[in-house]
């Protein structure tokens, strides 16, 4: 029964992270329409579109008021760029406050809250008209992540508490993160053309809904007598100056600054070099979906067979994602493009499989096994990628170019993978006196103890 549980629990998580980054992206290719038709600035979706558009059932988008007098090109890119980085940015204040709640709380409250807060933020997108209420819906995002992704992620490391489950149910999240970021557009691109730009926020938050009640049917907030005796997890600030967590937290932002820095400045590179059509640009991602998946995979079964190499295959990723970033400037059509970006997306799978359990590991074997904040901490570390890239790469592009950008990019993780040396013992030490759960030898204390106890023995 309770290996069945964590199972469900597993895809509750998996779903909420789908749809976490569904909502990222699915935007991206109704965001720029939808501001010019807020704006009057003749796009497709423009008020003087006639209704019903091009009959193929995009008439709802011809209904959008005009708020706005027709502005910049350049105008237009800023305030696209700073909506997508909005999420990001609140994320990242709102983590560390997340991470500590979750330590006192659990992890299925501040779960379920997460989703209430993305359904929310999802149903403002689908009746969004006018910049600001779009900004809000963003950043509403961003706190409902802030919950469910770290709480999601927290669950799943508390509940496979043994490798290499643990391993492989993070590599499935991971998996989902990757589909449900390089699915989202062709997704709201096609449902955004032929049924509105209501219908894939809609559709988003019906199935956040659906989450939501599973999760409460599996684990309902409160509902266990486990977290009466939890134990005191250790503080956010202690976990961040741990040198081995410091270390790891590195890794997993530098590896994500050439996706993140990438996704908005390789389209117009796409069009200015190599005079790339719309839909290579939008299917730009798409194919790097299977070599991440692939990554997962391999980083799941070496970790299985050689668990005291995790340092190293982070590593490897991290060189692969820095020779990949390379290589991007040197393409010269559509065909050569996609090799380096699967390569990059193949060591980001490599590095997030490997590191991600390591950091529940140090937690356990360092501190105490209770997982918010140091999940936390990695959050924090993909939204200093993520709030950064749409504002800063187009002025690294603007300024230095766009060779420069992914030059220095792929050297910055080329130089800190032999840093993850520094992890090479880390499968080597032994637990510490203070995680009382995994010392049988003194049986259980208290409640809490006791119900950790039956779940590992079942």
């Amino acid at each position: 029964e309770a290996r069945r549980q964590r199972r469900l629990l597993l895809v509750v998580v998996c779903v909420a992270l789908l749809l976490d980054n569904m909502l990222y992206m699915v935007i991206v290719p109704i965001i720029p329409d939808y501001i010019a038709a807020m704006r009057g600035g003749g796009g497709t979706a423009g008020p003087s579109a006639p209704a019903g558009g091009n009959g193929s059932g995009g008439g709802n988008r011809s209904l959008l008021p005009a708020r706005y007098p027709p502005a910049s090109g350049d105008n237009e890119d800023v305030q696209i760029g700073v909506l997508f980085a909005s999420k990001a940015m609140l994320q990242l204040l709102v983590n560390p406050l997340s991470g500590t709640l979750i330590d006192r709380v659990g992890y299925e409250a501040p779960l379920l809250a997460g989703l209430a807060v993305m359904f929310l933020s999802t149903a403002t997108f689908a009746f969004a008209e006018n910049y600001a209420t779009l900004f809000a819906a963003r950043s509403l995002q961003g706190l409902g992540s802030a919950f469910a992704d770290t709480a999601g992620i927290a669950l799943i490391a508390d509940r496979y508490a043994e490798e290499p489950a643990r391993s492989r149910a993070l590599g499935t999240a991971l998996a989902c993160i990757s589909f449900g970021s390089l699915a989202a557009p062709p997704f709201g691109g096609v449902l955004y053309e032929f049924a509105g730009k209501r219908v894939p926020f809609l559709v988003l938050a019906f199935v956040c809904v659906l989450d939501g009640l599973l999760l409460l049917v599996l684990a309902p907030p409160g509902g266990t007598g486990a977290r009466a005796n939890m134990p005191v997890g250790t503080p956010i600030h202690r976990l961040m100056i741990d040198p081995y967590i410091a270390v790891v937290a590195g890794a997993l932002a530098t590896c994500n600054i050439p996706l993140a820095f990438l996704e908005p400045t390789i389209a117009n590179w796409m069009k200015d070099s190599m005079g790339a059509s719309e839909w290579e640009v939008g299917l730009t991602w798409l194919p790097a979906f299977f070599p991440h998946v692939l990554g997962v995979y391999v980083t799941v079964r070496l970790a299985a067979a050689y668990p005291h190499l995790q340092w190293f295959y982070g590593a490897l990723g991290m060189a692969i994602i820095g020779a990949s970033s390379c290589l991007v400037p040197a393409c010269r059509n559509f065909g050569q493009v996609i090799i380096p970006l699967c390569g990059i997306c193949f060591g980001i799978a490599l590095v997030d499989t490997a590191l991600l359990p390591t950091l529940a590991f140090l937690v356990d074997v360092r501190h105490v096994s209770v997982y918010g904040s140091v999940y936390a901490i990695a959050d924090i570390s993909y939204c200093v990628a993520y709030a950064l890239g749409p504002i800063v790469a187009g002025q690294i592009v603007h300024t230095m170019g766009f060779a420069q950008l992914n030059l220095g990019m792929g050297l910055a993780n080329v130089l800190y993978a032999p840093v993850l040396l520094f992890l090479k013992n880390v499968c080597q030490m032994k637990p510490s006196h203070s995680e009382r759960n995994i010392l049988l030898e003194e049986g259980p204390k208290g409640l809490y103890d006791t119900i950790k106890m039956e779940e590992r023995k079942g």
